[in-house]
């Protein structure tokens, strides 16, 4: 008797991905990201955050799957709503002071008010939602969330003490 409950989404995805390395397969060196900062920036910019030479996206807002250059995976990045939200929010605190100097200011109709800020509004948060996404796919891979692998090195003030997470350098803790 087939299982009805189980669906196409259920099953696992069996994909041969070359794990990613710092070298391209011509053998150039690409330089890491040195915070999270500049992760963001380059996925904002629509760039791979990890070697800043191939597009993130193939579609507006579909990330590629792999990196053609630094074969980094992007399939597991679960950006979903935040990216809408951030841009939400951004244009609200960008067009709430335009409103306002709109209404109070000029002597525009209602309909041509409303022509104005529906548009700019519109444009303001379709312009924004791509570099939220991709700022986000970014920061999701700087913190190794999802399952991604986190490649930045840790230095001494982040963890003095090896093989102690919590310790201080000292001993004490």
């Amino acid at each position: 008797m087939p299982d009805f409950m189980v669906s196409p989404f259920d099953r696992p995805i069996a994909r041969k991905i070359q794990p990613p390395n710092d070298q391209d397969p011509e053998g150039e060196d690409f330089a890491l990201p040195s915070s999270g900062w500049e992760a963001m920036a380059r996925g904002a910019r629509g760039r791979c955050p990890r070697c800043n030479d191939a597009k993130l996206f193939h579609r507006f807002l579909k990330p590629v799957a792999t990196c053609p250059r630094c074969r980094q995976d992007w399939t597991h990045q679960q950006a979903d709503d935040f990216p809408a939200y951030v841009s939400i929010l951004l244009t609200g605190h960008i067009m709430a002071p335009i409103i306002i100097a709109l209404v109070q200011e000029t002597a525009l109709s209602l309909a041509a008010l409303a022509a104005i800020i529906v548009s700019s509004m519109l444009i303001l948060m379709i312009g924004i939602l791509q570099p939220a996404k991709g700022a986000t796919i970014a920061l999701q891979w700087w913190f190794g969330m999802h399952g991604f692998v986190k490649e930045r090195g840790t230095s001494k003030e982040e963890n003095p003490m090896p093989g102690h997470p919590g310790g201080n350098g000292k001993g004490l803790p």
